[in-house]
C-alpha cells in the first residue's frame, strides 16, 4: 500500500502515469476494487433483453453479471453465483431462460431473483435467505448501467446531463446488427487513454478521420478555417432541430457533445455515406454529426443519425484488455436491405486493430527502464481528466481502507 499511496503522492497532474500503474498485478487488483467496484459501469442495452427471460451476462471487475428481463417486463441484475456454493450460473454471454438454473447443483431461480428450488437442503433449511444478490441497475434511454457497490456514487446528474442528446437517436428502439470482441494486449488504462485524444488520429486512422474531425471542442483553438466555419452553420441546423450540442459540464467522469462531420459525410463509414438507410428513432434529417459520450471508467459511445456505436472496455490481466464493440442500428432495418453489415462495421473494426496495436506498443514502451511519465499535449486534455479521476478513486478508497469501513 505504501509503494501505491507514494506514487500516487508524486504523481504530476497533465502527465502520464508511473509504469507500476499500468504493470503491476497488486495496483490492478486494488483497481478492480477502488474502481470497478464502486462505480457505475456499463453493462449493455436494452434491446438485447427484448422478451422476457433474455439476459446477458458482463463481466464488472472480479464479478460476472446477469441482466435479466422478468415476467413483467422489468430489469433486473444478479452477481451471477450461486448462493449454495457460488458457481457461475449463467455460464454464456447471452440467452432465454424461464428460471435461471445453476448447472452444478440445480439450485433453481426465478427471474426476480428468488429461490424456488434446493434439493436435500433439510426442514430448517430457509430458502427466502438464500435469493440472489440484487446489483444496482439504472437504465438511460435504453444504456443499462449497473454498480456492484452497496453505496452506489450519484447517477442523476450524469443522466440529466447526457439524456437530451442522446434521447432523440432512442437507444431503446434499435437492435444489436454486429458484435466484436477483441483481447488488446495492453493495460485498461492505455486502452481508454488512446481513446480519450485524437493527437494520433491523422497518422493512424485513415479510414476513421474522413469523417470524423479531430477537433473536440466547437472552439478548439487548433481548429482550422474549415472547421471554424463549419461549426457556426451546424449549430444553427442543430438548433432549428431542436437538438442539443454545447459540451456538458461533466468534469472528469463522462464526457458528452454533439460534432459534426468533414468532407459532407453523414455518417462515420468509410466514404460518408449513411451506414443503413432507415435513421434511428423518429430521424428524417440524416446530417446531424454525431454525439460524442464517454463514462468513466471504460465505455464510450457514438450516436448518429443512422447507427450507434457502444464501446466498453472489460479489464482482464494488467497486460490484457477486452474491448466489445456494438453497432445498432433502427429495430425495424433490415440486413442487405436497409444496410450491410461490411460497411456498417468496416470504419471502427479498423479502428479498433490500428489502437490495438497502438495501445499494445505504448504497453510495451511503458515497461522499459527508460520510461518516465511524459506530459500530455494541449489536445490531451481528456487524458488530464481521466487521469485525475482515476487517482481520486485510488486515493479514496486507499483512505477508506485505513478507516476500516466497510468495502
Amino acid at each position: 500500500m505504501n509503494h501505491i499511496e507514494n506514487m500516487l503522492k508524486r504523481r504530476k497532474s497533465g502527465f502520464s502515469l508511473e509504469s507500476d500503474f499500468y504493470h503491476d498485478q497488486a495496483i490492478f487488483d486494488l483497481e478492480m476494487k477502488a474502481i470497478f467496484e464502486n462505480d457505475w459501469v456499463f453493462g449493455g442495452n436494452d434491446c438485447e433483453i427484448p422478451k422476457p427471460g433474455d439476459y446477458i451476462t458482463a463481466t464488472i471487475g472480479r464479478n460476472s453479471i446477469i441482466i435479466v428481463r422478468d415476467q413483467q417486463e422489468q430489469i433486473h441484475a444478479y452477481l451471477n453465483s450461486c448462493r449454495h456454493r457460488g458457481s457461475l450460473i449463467c455460464t454464456h454471454k447471452k440467452g432465454n431462460a424461464n428460471q435461471l438454473v445453476c448447472p452444478y447443483h440445480q439450485w433453481t431461480y426465478g427471474l426476480d431473483g428468488t429461490l424456488k428450488h434446493a434439493g436435500e437442503m433439510g426442514s430448517d433449511f430457509d430458502p427466502t435467505q438464500y435469493s440472489l444478490k440484487s446489483v444496482s441497475l439504472k437504465i438511460l434511454h435504453g444504456l443499462i448501467y449497473v454498480c456492484i457497490s452497496k453505496t452506489p456514487p450519484d447517477f442523476e446528474n450524469f443522466k440529466t446531463q447526457v439524456g437530451p442528446y442522446i434521447k432523440p437517436h432512442q437507444p431503446f428502439r434499435t437492435k444489436v446488427a454486429h458484435e466484436d470482441n477483441i483481447i488488446e494486449d495492453a493495460n485498461w488504462k492505455l486502452v481508454i487513454e488512446n481513446n480519450r485524444e485524437c493527437y494520433h488520429c491523422a497518422g493512424s486512422h485513415p479510414e476513421l478521420t474522413y469523417s470524423l474531425t479531430a477537433f473536440a471542442m466547437p472552439d478548439d483553438p487548433r481548429g482550422d478555417s474549415f472547421f471554424n466555419e463549419l461549426m457556426p452553420k451546424k449549430i444553427k441546423d442543430w438548433e432549428k432541430l431542436g437538438l442539443p450540442h454545447k459540451p456538458v459540464p461533466g468534469g472528469e467522469k463522462f464526457r458528452c457533445i454533439r460534432l459534426p462531420f468533414i468532407n459532407d459525410a453523414l455518417s462515420m463509414t468509410v466514404d460518408g455515406s449513411l451506414a443503413c438507410r432507415k435513421l434511428l428513432g423518429d430521424f428524417t434529417e440524416a446530417d446531424l454529426g454525431s454525439v460524442r459520450m464517454f463514462h468513466v471508467p471504460g465505455n464510450w459511445n457514438h450516436f448518429g443519425s443512422d447507427y450507434i456505436l457502444h464501446a466498453s472496455v472489460t479489464p482482464l490481466s494488467p497486460d490484457q484488455t477486452l474491448l466489445t464493440t456494438k453497432w445498432l442500428v433502427h429495430e425495424d432495418a433490415v440486413e442487405g436491405w436497409d444496410y450491410d453489415v461490411e460497411h456498417l462495421t468496416r470504419v471502427w473494426k479498423a479502428t479498433n486493430q490500428q489502437d490495438a496495436i497502438l495501445a499494445h506498443n505504448n504497453h510495451l514502451g511503458t515497461k522499459s527502464v527508460g520510461y518516465e511519465p511524459g506530459p500530455y499535449a494541449q489536445s490531451e486534455f481528456m487524458l488530464t481528466d481521466f487521469t485525475n479521476w482515476y487517482a481520486k478513486m485510488m486515493e479514496n478508497y486507499l483512505v477508506n481502507v485505513k478507516n476500516n469501513e466497510d468495502l
